[in-house]
């Protein structure tokens, strides 16, 4: 097809400016919320190719920059992550993930001037803060979303994974009130908090045999107590839950909130449990790969001819706020091999993300996107059936 021609060219076209924007990125690591050099970088990237780009958009370090042709037609958002990792740097590869993004939007923008006739919407999204916070909940919550028909983007891993079992999740902040008693002269006075801490996180450990394999509990106790001779009048908990779909999220909270009131119970504890969430089942949402996007994403991706074409089949591998994304608009989440043996979250990954096979990895997963991005902005009756198919799949969530 005559656009995939015109994305391939336009990508291999900017391979150098692309790498030189990913290293700044990568050279320069910047936790969450705090990634002005980053939206910086990218903003002037954009800027100068002719997207209409709003800086600070919605919150300080996101941005978005937009280029519409025509009136109507559909809207297509590619997604840009910046953030790094504390003290490891972008051992996440999002640097990676900003280069795709870009590129991919620089690839739609080329195709949609060549043919005068495709109307359309275009947007390259710069979100902050997966990493810790959330930005895009963020985001979603500021109307960033309303219009749009499609959100897409990549993630840099050790494996190709079309569709990663990417969980929702959750945290609560649980504080168990006791009293506070000489330990040796009159324990039975008191009333111990840290009795109620060890029985939960004993009681969760029990949980997990009867819980889904997709299901994850993890805790720590940060707080429990401050001498040995003094019942511990207070504890605090943290912990963290995860599963596939937002209805098995929902029945996992559940018992462990059970859990909670029940040590509290068993010790003569007050306890006060906190979720992240609120009022809702999650914080970070259940990723919801859409079929239609990603049948074709994973065709288009396969003869672009990565380096590397075999896949693994879908396990549980994360979370993410690009989870919240896709319960609002039809979206793709696909890891993509970068040449390395590390696992995310290591200081290995981190060197691997500023290689030659990532950025060529990250290159091929541009183009992919932009032919599937082109696709929705010039067949209607292929984005129908991407509409269909997703609220098909908010309902089996």
């Amino acid at each position: 097809m005559a656009h995939n021609a015109i994305i391939r060219q336009a990508i291999d076209n900017e391979t150098k400016h692309l790498e030189e924007l990913s290293g700044r990125i990568w050279s320069k690591p910047e936790l969450a919320y705090k990634e002005q050099s980053a939206h910086d970088n990218l903003a002037d990237f954009l800027e100068g190719r002719g997207f209409t780009v709003e800086r600070n958009y919605k919150i300080q370090t996101a941005f978005r920059g937009v280029f519409q042709q025509g009136t109507g037609g559909a809207h297509v958002v590619v997604i840009c992550e910046y953030d790094a990792l504390p003290d490891i740097g972008h051992a996440c590869g999002h640097n990676l993930i900003a280069e795709a993004g870009v590129a991919a939007g620089l690839a739609i923008k080329v195709a949609m001037e060549k043919d005068t006739s495709v109307n359309g919407t275009l947007t390259v999204l710069g979100t902050p803060a997966e990493e810790a916070g959330g930005g895009k909940i963020d985001l979603i919550r500021a109307g960033a979303l309303q219009g749009v028909d499609v959100a897409l983007m990549a993630h840099p891993d050790k494996t190709n994974m079309m569709a990663p079992i990417i969980v929702a999740y959750d945290n609560a902040m649980v504080t168990f009130t006791g009293r506070a008693a000489h330990a040796a002269a009159a324990p039975w006075e008191g009333v111990n908090a840290l009795d109620a801490a060890v029985n939960a996180y004993t009681a969760l450990s029990m949980l997990r045999q009867q819980t889904k394999t997709t299901c994850r509990m993890h805790a720590v106790i940060l707080e429990g107590g401050t001498r040995p001779n003094i019942i511990p009048e207070k504890t605090v908990m943290k912990y963290t839950v995860r599963a596939a779909t937002m209805s098995d999220l929902a029945v996992l909270k559940e018992k462990t909130l059970n859990i909670m009131k029940a040590s509290a119970l068993a010790t003569g504890c007050e306890v006060e449990v906190k979720f992240d969430a609120g009022d809702r089942v999650a914080h970070y949402e259940s990723q919801l790969h859409n079929p239609e996007l990603l049948g074709r994403f994973q065709s288009y991706w396969e003869g672009f001819g990565p380096e590397s074409k075999d896949t693994v089949p879908a396990r549980v591998w994360a979370s993410t706020d690009m989870g919240n994304v896709s319960h609002v608009v039809p979206s793709i989440h696909p890891t993509f091999s970068i040449g390395t043996l590390a696992n995310i979250h290591t200081r290995e990954f981190t060197e691997a993300a500023m290689q030659a096979p990532a950025h060529t990895a990250t290159r091929c997963v541009a183009k992919a996107m932009a032919c599937v991005g082109w696709d929705v902005l010039t067949d209607c009756a292929y984005l129908q059936r991407v509409k269909k198919t997703f609220q098909e799949q908010l309902k089996a969530d």
